[in-house]
């Protein structure tokens, strides 16, 4: 399979005062295109800064990561500014969505910055509104929305510049359980149209839903291994499809 993400002996320091603060001691992982990785781990494992890191808003203080190709842990803010711009789609807990754009406008607005043209942009966040199930919610701004549907519009605007890696940071975390459940669906049937999906959770019932799940504990990687339960599920599936 082909790695999009490579990581081998990640580390990151901080300095805090007289102390220094081993945020990740020794990290090393490789993940493939087309994955659906869960990372979780209790509060202090690395997990938050190893997003940080994966998302391009960081840099190691030493070790090597490759993404897609492009030697992150070299590159300056500018270069890493691009890169995020363009192999990342962030997926955040608050939505961060503009409350004076509508739900449309929110979703096209990575377009302005990659320069595409005014008809291109519309033409574009159209369809993908429609990939997440919200063609009758586009003039909505997002306080005429409900929880999931903002995480809806924040998913669309993730997916609109065909990133590499769409990067979730704790989804779910301000949704109902229902609602919870139907986002975790949107990310399957993304996964499944061949997307590389990384969630950053705490939540097992939420992790369940990822092919990988990587735990992290004291910045370092405490096991990583396939969810069975959810491969073996799609091996009956398909085999189902095919019979």
């Amino acid at each position: 399979m082909q790695s999009i993400i490579s990581i081998s002996d990640l580390k990151k320091t901080y300095i805090m005062g007289s102390t220094v603060v081993h945020a990740l001691r020794t990290i090393s992982l490789e993940i493939n295109k087309n994955e659906f990785v869960a990372l979780m781990g209790p509060s202090g494992s690395g997990k938050s800064t190893l997003m940080n890191l994966i998302g391009c808003l960081d840099t190691p203080t030493s070790g090597s990561y490759i993404l897609n190709g492009n030697n992150v842990g070299a590159m300056l803010d500018d270069e890493l500014a691009e890169i995020r711009n363009k192999e990342i789609g962030f997926v955040f807990q608050t939505f961060n969505l503009l409350p004076r754009l509508s739900a449309l406008e929110n979703v096209a607005l990575p377009l302005v910055y990659a320069g595409m043209s005014k008809s291109e942009r519309i033409a574009r966040a159209e369809q993908v509104m429609e990939d997440v199930g919200l063609a009758d919610r586009m003039d909505h701004k997002p306080n005429e929305l409900s929880g999931g549907q903002r995480q809806r519009v924040a998913i669309g605007r993730a997916l609109v510049n065909n990133p590499s890696i769409i990067l979730a940071d704790e989804p779910t975390g301000n949704l109902d359980t229902r609602t919870s459940f139907e986002i975790m669906d949107i990310f399957e049937k993304l996964h499944e149209k061949g997307n590389t999906i990384i969630i950053v959770t705490h939540e097992t019932d939420i992790s369940e839903h990822a092919h990988r799940i990587v735990r992290l504990r004291d910045g370092m990687v405490e096991t990583d291994f396939l969810n069975e339960t959810i491969l073996h599920a799609s091996d009956r599936l398909r085999e189902w499809a095919t019979s």
